[in-house]
């Protein structure tokens, strides 16, 4: 099984980390997304036509692009995806709700703050943040009730919320407004088979990131 993936990337990210807590062994392929090697002719056809990591190679020849496919498709037949209907369909609701609410925005305001590009577009950089704090208090009303998001337990959910949630003040959000979703990222931090934050963007950073 190959992963390729950018080693800053909060969706790779997610990826590596449900890897790590199924203790599944993999080849990490490097993809240097911001020299182009995402969009070359061979990446286009086969990995990803959208060209973007990460994209999942679980046996030679098969692709899979998309993290929160990606990290469904890994968690099938574990207790990390409910068989329960209801249960499943709560998982997709947070995933859904992670890529429409949460990623866009705190991984856009991450990516510029990081990068710098927060100081060239001020208003444009304030509305993200404002954005991304919304969805964070949408998952703090959450867990104000809930340990996880679905079912009392760790599920692939909490993957999802957690690969940028636990990087929001790299965007320059005070997780203390945030007791809640505090407390669920130090709940996720102590499962076994946890991995480390995320590497810096390079130096060449600079188109807006997978």
């Amino acid at each position: 099984m190959r992963l390729y993936d950018y080693a800053p990337s909060a969706n790779g990210y997610k990826i590596r980390l449900l890897l790590s807590w199924l203790d599944k062994s993999y080849e990490l392929v490097p993809v240097d997304i911001f020299s182009g090697e995402s969009h070359t002719d061979d990446f286009l056809r086969h990995k990803n036509p959208h060209g973007r990591i990460p994209v999942l190679e679980p046996e030679p020849g098969r692709f899979l692009a998309e993290s929160n496919a990606i990290i469904l498709f890994l968690a099938e037949g574990t207790p990390l995806l409910p068989e329960d209907r209801f249960e499943r369909a709560h998982v997709h609701q947070w995933l859904f709700f992670e890529q429409n609410a949460l990623e866009p925005n705190l991984g856009t305001a991450r990516f510029w703050k990081l990068t710098g590009r927060a100081a060239l577009n001020p208003e444009a950089f304030r509305l993200r943040l404002e954005a991304a704090r919304n969805a964070l208090q949408a998952m703090e009303r959450h867990l104000a009730h809930h340990p996880f998001f679905v079912g009392e337990r760790p599920t692939v959910a909490d993957i999802g919320l957690y690969g940028f949630g636990h990087v929001a003040a790299d965007a320059g959000i005070n997780l203390g407004d945030f007791p809640a979703v505090s407390a669920w990222l130090a709940r996720m931090k102590a499962i076994p088979g946890h991995i480390g934050a995320l590497a810096p963007y390079t130096a060449n950073a600079h188109v807006t990131p997978s």
